[in-house]
């Protein structure tokens, strides 16, 4: 069996600052430490559009291409844990495609929020006051879901220990014993130079005032 890398410098690097960026965002958004919440969103939103770009054009194991799959796939990976692949299985493939679309629903929606006494998303001056509470409303709400999908995939993580299957410790090095060749690969490094960019453009246009605001 081979040692082989399915997992390049970006993608381990976006589960881990996605890690910290939710658990930021939920207790700022509990505590009311808005600025630090909006700074965090942005920063977050630079990085899932990132992962849309890299998901094109980075490595194999990275494509999105890779996580969609039959349902009958997705079947057999609940079934079994047996088969042999570089990178996610069917069913951890539909549980980050449900991450992606949580995770982009609660950014896209908090664009569209207001508290109604201090601070508006960017994107509220542009639309109605009813889209603004239809916003508003599944903002405040998708956060239970999200938590719903982050236990599951807590669990999912302690079952496939169990059996054997070090997923943190892969997320971690990036490597994995396999017999399959080595995954096209590409450096992590491109990837993280566009989230600068884009958290830059971000937060220049929407996020001065409340990262003046931290820093002041």
């Amino acid at each position: 069996m081979n040692r082989i890398k399915v997992w390049d410098g970006f993608i381990r690097g976006f589960h881990w600052l996605l890690v910290i960026a939710l658990g930021v965002l939920y207790v700022s958004g509990e505590e009311g430490w808005l600025d630090i919440h909006f700074v965090t969103g942005y920063s977050l939103l630079a990085l899932m559009i990132t992962r849309l770009i890299w998901g094109v054009i980075g490595s194999d194991t990275a494509k999105l291409s890779a996580l969609i799959n039959s349902p009958k796939k997705v079947v057999a990976a609940f079934k079994s844990d047996k088969e042999q692949r570089a990178g996610h299985n069917a069913a951890g493939s539909l549980m980050v495609i449900a991450f992606f679309v949580l995770v982009l629903l609660q950014l896209i929606t908090g664009l569209f929020t207001t508290d109604d006494i201090l601070v508006d998303g960017p994107l509220v001056q542009y639309v109605s006051y009813d889209l603004v509470e239809f916003a508003g409303s599944i903002h405040h709400s998708n956060i239970d879901f999200l938590i719903a999908a982050v236990a599951l995939h807590v669990l999912a993580i302690v079952i496939y220990s169990l059996r054997g299957k070090q997923l943190v410790k892969t997320l971690l090095t990036g490597k994995t014993e396999l017999t399959l060749p080595q995954p096209k690969m590409k450096a992590g490094w491109i990837a993280y130079v566009v989230f600068t960019i884009l958290t830059g453009l971000i937060l220049a246009l929407w996020g001065m005032e409340p990262l003046n605001q931290l820093i002041n």
